[in-house]
């Protein structure tokens, strides 16, 4: 079996991921900050589900897997990244850990240069000082910024980010690129198409709306509803990142650099978008949401939020020709399994 690491692992997407990895019989090792953008408790509770208890510093064993293990660790914490690859030698890395949100990098642009930018060259340099059979990257559906081509293409040029968050994510993919020109890594980015399910963000929509829906307050619905975006159920996407781990980027050899195709490149290095190919209206969206809690959404009709875009949309062809990668969970039937599991979790049957 290989051995993996997975940061960002008492996350939403990384939680999945490493519990899926575990079950399939692969050394896993998670690592995680677990910072306080949002409930900790949360990110807590998801270690717990996979028998990790967090504490400072030392490694910690599942109580469940035993080819699991947990550290907690801060990506800007060069010196204790560094002897983490030195100690483990790990065949392969899926970096999840980031600081995630568009709106919350207003206001907090520091924690975006240390997490997404710093922290990720520790991650590079981790890869290089200490070679492994692939790194496989989180990117995001954001680093199409200003783009209004539908849908979004790999093939296409993303120069033009609306936020900062953003931009971080569309910089990793440029460092990566250059450590994969510079030091041989094969690397692939996988740009998300707003994930959810069970387990999942609370600063994300289907989180908030179900909230707020039960509470009995009203939902705030931006750019009054004229948006649509990709919603990608969590199975799909621990499906989608483990097929591509398991396929190490390579050179292409047709690739011509007088006109480039941003999505390969002569050097081991792809991007690819991860998403579910179908566009959902957001009212569609709240209105199966309601549909499934048996209660109607008071709605606040806003102006679109600064940082935010109109509508999202995968071009999936490339990852499924390569993979094999095809999301089959409808929308309806996704958001069903968060509200049995939110109910749950929160004891508001």
């Amino acid at each position: 079996m290989s051995k993996i690491l997975v940061t960002g692992s008492a996350g939403f997407i990384g939680y999945h991921l490493a519990k899926k990895l575990a079950e399939k019989g692969e050394h896993v090792v998670g690592l995680d900050n677990i910072n306080d953008y949002y409930d900790t408790e949360l990110k807590l509770n998801r270690l717990k589900e996979s028998g990790v208890t967090a504490a400072e510093g030392s490694m910690i064993q599942s109580t469940i897997y035993e080819n699991y293990r947990f550290k907690k660790l801060d990506l800007a914490d060069q010196s204790g990244i560094m002897t983490l690859f030195e100690e483990e030698k790990f065949d392969f890395v899926i970096h999840l850990a980031a600081q995630a949100g568009v709106r919350y990098s207003l206001t907090h642009p520091q924690k975006y240069i240390d997490a997404n930018i710093t922290g990720f060259l520790n991650i590079l340099e981790g890869c290089r000082k200490f070679p492994v059979k692939h790194l496989v990257y989180a990117s995001s559906s954001s680093v199409y910024g200003k783009n209004c081509k539908m849908p979004f293409s790999v093939s296409d040029n993303v120069d033009h980010p609306v936020s900062l968050y953003a931009a971080s994510k569309k910089s990793n993919e440029l460092m990566a690129h250059t450590y994969s020109h510079l030091f041989g890594i094969p690397a692939t980015g996988l740009r998300f198409f707003t994930v959810y399910g069970p387990w999942g963000r609370p600063d994300m929509a289907l989180f908030l709306f179900t909230k707020a829906i039960l509470e009995g307050r009203p939902i705030k619905v931006f750019n009054r509803g004229e948006m649509k975006r990709d919603f990608t159920y969590i199975d799909d996407i621990a499906e989608g990142i483990s097929r591509v781990t398991y396929r190490p980027a390579e050179p292409n050899h047709i690739w011509d650099g007088n006109q480039p195709d941003p999505s390969s490149s002569d050097v081991p290095h792809r991007v690819y978008n991860i998403g579910n190919g179908k566009p959902v209206n957001l009212m569609d969206f709240i209105s199966a949401l309601e549909e499934t809690l048996g209660k109607t959404a008071q709605k606040e009709m806003l102006t679109m939020q600064a940082g935010d875009v109109p509508a999202t949309w995968a071009d999936t062809i490339a990852l499924e020709r390569d993979t094999g990668y095809r999301p089959g969970t409808d929308i309806r039937d996704g958001i069903i399994r968060f509200v049995d599991w939110y109910k749950s979790y929160y004891n508001c049957w």
